[in-house]
């Protein structure tokens, strides 16, 4: 098996590009599925999956689908269709987070770069046509913003297919020299964004979970290119990033801070995980709790004292732990061949160069808790970014968590204390 991507840098001002309908084609040595993966915000993968031996036909499915799409108006249409499906799904969701997570970009870069809607606003739908999709084709998908990357496959021979097949290839909108390109530096805000939600209906079956109030809070932390990503990516595995409770095996996640000093301790919050989002310009480490509307200040103070705890000691014991988990996450990650192939895509599309897997070990096992405490500070100088979705009476004022960040401790100004 082998699967092949063609990688594609985002414009961050597009607010949607229609996705390719998935189709089949039969070919003379296999059966040849090509689909077009979900973007997220700074990349899209296109991908196929065959026998080795259909890789000539691959390659020239890939070229067109991704340099000559029809685009034919039924297509358009039936994309539109499914795009209003999306947005009323993603509004009627148990799950809030990934809502919560384009609120928390809006609130750390305000109206711009990665804070720009994800996410097509529905009035946009309509207005985006062929002539649209072609004029952003030609600005975004040229070579200098492609990679293509394969697993399983000779470099000589997967080499010899580009040249055939994307070299000399003349895409359909071809018009010219790119006229608009987004190159803007995602510069950080901080700030808060709410929404007043009935959270009471979202969770129906049999089943159902509790009305829930949800709140994210951030810090800016650093881009993928700089040394300090390591670093972070220690320190949100040590809080409890990607998961912060045991599921699906003994002791995953059961050691993170996040369960340990807030699930363990406040039996009412119903979730506390971590998240690090890292781009090329910028990063925003967070963390997402989620308890009954009556205790949001109370859990929004525990959040904070975890922030300003970052900054503390740390124990060589949890440090350890935290290094072994994220260099054990990395290597079963890449177990997987569409993640090797998403890994070389975007790292080389980045960086120009892949780190191995082994390099990657290295850098974290050399992180000390040095390194911790002075990234951890760096980050509480920044002004936090705030998201809160649901029943908000109990919500901090945007100043107070401010200044609670900058506390020593962590608390909320207790002058809130005397209206309650």
């Amino acid at each position: 098996m082998m699967l092949v991507p063609l990688i594609r840098r985002l414009s961050r001002t597009q607010c949607l590009v229609l996705r390719l309908l998935p189709f089949a084609v039969k070919s003379g040595e296999c059966d040849l599925y090509v689909v077009s993966l979900p973007s997220c915000r700074d990349t899209t993968m296109y991908a196929v999956s065959a026998d080795t031996k259909g890789l000539d036909t691959v390659v020239s499915l890939l070229s067109e689908v991704v340099l000559q799409p029809q685009l034919s108006d039924e297509e358009l249409e039936m994309t539109r269709m499914a795009v209003r499906f999306e947005l009323e799904d993603l509004n009627m969701r148990p799950d809030p987070e990934p809502l919560l997570t384009e609120m928390i970009h809006a609130a750390a870069y305000r109206d711009n770069t990665v804070g720009l809607p994800r996410f097509c606003p529905i009035e946009n739908i309509d207005k985006i046509n062929r002539n649209t999709l072609h004029a952003y084709m030609n600005n975004y998908y040229t070579p200098d913003r492609m990679v293509l990357a394969g697993v399983g496959i000779e470099h000589e021979q997967l080499l010899e297919c580009a040249r055939k097949y994307l070299q000399e290839v003349k895409p359909v909108w071809e018009s010219g020299k790119p006229k608009s390109v987004d190159n803007s530096i995602a510069q950080y805000t901080g700030g808060i964004v709410k929404v007043e939600k009935d959270m009471s209906d979202v969770s129906l079956g049999p089943t159902p979970i509790p009305e829930l109030s949800h709140i994210m809070i951030g810090l800016q932390s650093c881009s993928f290119l700089e040394d300090d990503f390591i670093p972070y990516a220690v320190l949100n595995m040590m809080m409890g990033g990607g998961g912060s409770f045991s599921a699906g095996g003994p002791g995953k996640g059961m050691f993170t801070r996040l369960y340990l000093n807030v699930l363990n301790r406040h039996h009412w919050m119903y979730n506390a995980t971590s998240y690090h989002h890292s781009y090329e310009d910028t990063g925003l480490l967070c963390i997402h709790a989620s308890a009954d509307p009556r205790q949001v200040r109370e859990m929004v103070e525990i959040i904070t004292r975890e922030f300003t705890l970052m900054a503390g000691s740390v124990g060589e014991v949890e440090l350890n732990r935290a290094k072994t988990q994220l260099k054990s996450m990395l290597m079963m990650n890449l177990e997987s061949r569409p993640v090797i192939f998403e890994d070389v895509g975007r790292q080389v599309l980045a960086t120009g160069k892949r780190k191995l897997p082994i390099e990657l070990c290295s850098l974290i096992s050399n992180v000390k808790a040095s390194d911790i405490k002075r990234v951890a500070t760096k980050m509480l100088r920044s002004k936090p970014a705030v998201a809160a979705l649901g029943d908000l009476s109990e919500l901090p004022d945007y100043d107070q968590i401010q200044a609670a960040l900058s506390s020593k401790d962590g608390r909320l100004p207790r002058s809130y204390r005397l209206f309650r």
